[in-house]
């Protein structure tokens, strides 16, 4: 099979998924490919053209197409059904949240924050409050996958832990969680929860549409 760039880009996230983005390396790359790391130079320029093309794939698996809000339907409904597709495409790879934070300039995101903020002016929120809003949505739904994707204690960091203690120490965080994480409830309902407060809550100081 001849070697070009999308052979390149879905090997190096075949191999994300396997070791992480630490694990990302060119010569990693290169030995799962069978040639030689400079050679991958022609074709991807950098570890850092690498990342972004790695961006770029993992976004399109969500957002080959987009579309703005319907005539009848809220643009908070409708960017948060934008963040949510956001996250999906970050968690259905590993380490995806870093590699969104890492990528230097991703045209999918670049094309998702225009067309959220153009579709937010369109409905007369001034270009301010749009630009306010459509980045917080997007920064809060990467450091949420950020914080869902990363790695969990292990056994050895939680020895000499007293759950006893912590809980008379911090009972209002302890009866919080215990209160949120009541049977059938995930962490998809507390990202849905929190995003709404972030929205909802933009939408509130940016007042009604002019």
């Amino acid at each position: 099979m001849p070697l070009d760039r999308q052979r390149i880009v879905a090997e190096a996230v075949a191999l994300l998924d396997d070791e992480g983005l630490d694990g990302l390396t060119t010569r990693k790359l290169a030995a799962r490919l069978g040639v030689q790391a400079a050679t991958l130079y022609w074709h991807v320029p950098s570890k850092a053209a690498l990342v972004t093309a790695i961006a770029e794939e993992i976004l399109g698996e969500q957002f080959d197409t987009m579309s703005p809000p319907g005539p009848d339907e809220r643009w908070q409904d409708w960017l948060t059904g934008l963040a949510q597709r956001l996250r999906r495409a970050l968690l259905a790879h590993r380490d995806g949240a870093r590699i969104i934070s890492a990528a230097q300039l991703s045209l999918t995101m670049a094309a998702v924050s225009e067309l959220a903020m153009s579709s937010l002016v369109a409905r007369g929120i001034s270009l301010r409050h749009a630009r306010v809003i459509v980045l917080t949505t997007e920064r809060f739904t990467v450091g949420h996958v950020l914080e869902e994707q990363a790695p969990r204690p292990e056994g050895a960091a939680l020895d000499g832990f007293d759950l006893a203690s912590f809980s008379e120490r911090y009972p209002t965080v302890v009866a919080a969680i215990a209160d949120y994480f009541q049977p059938g409830r995930t962490v998809d309902d507390l990202f849905r929860e929190c995003l709404e407060m972030v929205i909802e809550g933009a939408a509130a100081k940016a007042g009604p549409p002019s």
